[in-house]
């Protein structure tokens, strides 16, 4: 399925922002011609565009932007068009100071910045109805827009009273009655107890941070009201032409509202990528590209299908503490990434630096120079030149027979959890310590949260699900006794969806069965503390010990098979506690890995369970260090592999079969050479 039914094309485009220039003629009419030069075949118009769009209330001024947006068009470049709620005018803030946040702290904002708007406020929510309107009646027809772009980045919170009130109607609809929150709650629990709604009030630094129900709930409520100022957004939109999909572009691992959960109002998933490469001297961009690796596949994998890459540097990011600008080739390689992670789009912020105020030095196509002879211009150049050519990889598929749960109200709760270690538990950091052997061997996973359907993958990664759902915990077992393989992971289902612990052997709910173990305790280590754990009886090869940080659990096998124990130079500590295990479940299996362990380890074992599950990589091979492979298959069945380097080095490639270079056309039969940061794209 295509990311854009309505325009089945590779989109390579930027945030432009037309709005700055409107005193400049000349610049605009320029704009239309590099954007040609530059194979540029749609932009974002409208992002931060409030206060020219209507600059005193009620006085709308839409016949700039659809000069813009047909002269765009005449010339062949598509609209993604933006409602512009991100930014609010000043006008505004003045006469209706309720749409101000007010923090944490009980303070209301100034003007200024962006993304400082209240959800609640029904005075702001009527004034992006009334802009949304005006923007669908002139433009949701117009045959240049093929997408809305809503809002930008959305994130943050407001604790004003309007918001309270709410935050406590949400309360009444979800627990009927104050002694069901109160027991939820664990109220009792310092004498904290409510007895009137009017009591509550959201978490703060300077009131109630210690009832882990509040601020879970709280966390909740906050998505909540931000799908419905989504959903209030959209409507005027969805109403003038229901056919135009919808996107809001995310902020990678953003933790802020649960992207799982607007992500049931969009039609596509769009992200703004921005790693802070080139940090090592040697060159090794490894780690960065993994981890914006992982928050593709995500996006891909919450609805299914291609996302769009929204926004990405052309050079530099202004706001790093060092702002390096991509190096010669390094724009080819981060695209090609992330079209073979699921990208239908490449797209930049932005087209031209602005003049002054804070992003005046981010990357953008046209610098202040405003000249197309630039390295930067060449190589953006270049990219669209290659998209032009890959109609076929729109909206192509990534097949993948590996799932990892991840559950980001399970994040919320375990790193509020006071215990057993306190701001560094590192519950994704162990998520993409066992995403990366993966991505390094060329294997397509895909993410999945506690809602989704995980019965068809082959194998199941469930890394560290403190917060665990009975219904959750039923699908994990069903899935191995039906034959599925999973592998648990330490602290994983103690407490319940109210943060409430567990009474009773964990993990809870029927997975201390399946995994064959009762919990005894946890062994928090300090950062400069390492245990080790030591096979004893090895499923297929591997070391015969590995390194342990972070964490370590006490389990007892209580019919699982050990595979591996503690080792410990403190004669205190018995040797022979389980620290890996194995057990049947009906036609299943269920491992338990009960601490922290190293890269290698994973690298050891998800690969070698992998290969014995019978799952394949994109191509079958060993890669040297910093070179990675994916795949995509098209809708008329070819197949596009993906081979990247990462590293600064002549590389050289293995092929199992012949794979042919699908720009130039020659075939490699045996070996593919990659030079420094060189990435191929082969059928």
């Amino acid at each position: 399925m295509q990311a854009l039914t309505s325009y089945p094309h590779m989109l390579h485009g930027c945030d432009y922002n037309p709005e700055q220039w409107l005193n400049r003629p000349d610049i605009l009419a320029q704009d239309i011609e590099q954007m040609k030069q530059a194979n540029i075949n749609c932009v974002s118009v409208g992002i931060f565009s409030w206060s020219s769009l209507e600059p005193r209330e009620g006085d709308y001024q839409l016949d700039w932007l659809a000069n813009i947006i047909n002269k765009l068009y005449a010339n062949g470049i598509y609209t993604v068009l933006a409602t512009p709620s991100g930014a609010k005018p000043s006008w505004m803030a003045k006469k209706y100071p309720e749409i101000r946040r007010v923090s944490a702290e009980r303070v209301r904002d100034l003007q200024g910045g962006r993304h400082n708007h209240c959800y609640t406020s029904p005075v702001y929510r009527e004034k992006v109805r009334q802009i949304n309107t005006k923007l669908a009646e002139r433009f949701a027809d117009h045959p240049a827009v093929i997408l809305w772009h809503v809002s930008n980045e959305i994130q943050g919170e407001c604790h004003c009273d309007l918001c309270q009130a709410a935050f406590r109607e949400w309360l009444k609809k979800r627990y009927g009655s104050l002694d069901e929150l109160n027991l939820a709650w664990w109220t009792t629990f310092w004498s904290h107890t409510y007895s009137d709604w009017d009591e509550i009030e959201s978490p703060s630094p300077i009131g109630e941070p210690c009832i882990h129900g509040l601020t879970l709930d709280w966390k909740r409520f906050c998505t909540a009201q931000t799908r419905s100022f989504f959903e209030n957004e959209i409507a005027p939109l969805k109403a003038a032409n229901p056919d135009i999909p919808v996107t809001a572009n995310f902020m990678g691992f953003y933790d802020g509202i649960n992207y799982w959960e607007l992500a049931k109002s969009l039609d596509v998933i769009s992200w703004d990528s921005y790693p802070n490469w080139h940090t090592q001297p040697d060159g090794d961009e490894t780690y960065n590209a993994f981890w914006a690796d992982a928050f593709s596949d995500m996006c891909r994998s919450m609805l299914g299908k291609p996302f769009l890459l929204m926004e990405n540097t052309p050079s530099q990011t202004n706001w790093m503490e060092v702002c390096r600008p991509k190096t010669w080739g390094f724009l080819r390689l981060t695209s090609i990434a992330n079209l073979a992670h699921g990208a239908d789009s490449i797209q930049y912020f932005q087209w031209r630096q602005s003049r002054g105020c804070a992003e005046k030095f981010h990357g953008a196509v046209m610098t202040h120079a405003n000249r197309t002879d630039t390295r930067v211009f060449r190589e953006v150049s270049g990219v669209g030149a290659m998209l032009k050519k890959l109609d076929g990889l729109c909206g192509a598929k990534t097949t993948a027979n590996i799932a990892i749960l991840y559950d980001l109200e399970s994040h919320w709760a375990v790193n509020d959890a006071k215990g057993p270690r306190n701001g560094s538990i590192g519950d994704n950091d162990l998520m993409l310590r066992m995403y990366l052997p993966f991505w390094k061997a060329g294997y397509a996973v895909d993410f999945v949260n506690s809602e989704m359907d995980f019965s068809g993958c082959h194998l199941l990664l469930v890394p560290m699900l403190y917060m665990l759902r009975a219904d959750v915990a039923k699908r994990i077992r069903d899935y191995v006794k039906q034959g599925g393989t999973v592998l648990l992971t330490l602290h994983t289902g103690l407490v319940d969806e109210h943060d409430l612990c567990y009474m009773g052997d964990t993990p809870a709910e029927g997975l201390a069965e399946l995994a064959g173990i009762r919990f005894l305790e946890t062994d928090p280590l300090y950062e400069n503390q390492h245990e080790t754990m030591r096979i004893v009886k090895a499923p297929f090869p591997l070391a015969e010990s590995y390194k342990l940080e972070r964490l370590c659990e006490r389990v007892a096998a209580e019919g699982a098979e050990v595979l591996a124990v503690y080792e410990h130079d403190n004669p205190c500590m018995p040797d022979d506690l389980p620290c890996l295990t194995r057990s049947s479940f009906g036609r299943g299996t269920a491992y338990y890995l009960g601490a922290f362990a190293e890269d290698r380890f994973f690298s050891d074992f998800l690969i070698s369970l992998a290969e014995r599950l019978g799952i394949q990589p994109a191509i079958d091979t060993t890669f040297p260090h910093g070179v990675v492979a994916a795949a995509r298959t098209g809708a008329d069945g070819t197949k596009y592999y993906f081979v990247m380097n990462w590293t600064r080095e002549q590389k050289s490639v293995n092929l199992p079969h012949p794979l042919k270079d699908f720009e130039t056309g020659k075939v490699y039969q045996n070996k593919l050479p990659l030079g420094p940061y060189g990435a191929k794209i082969l059928i």
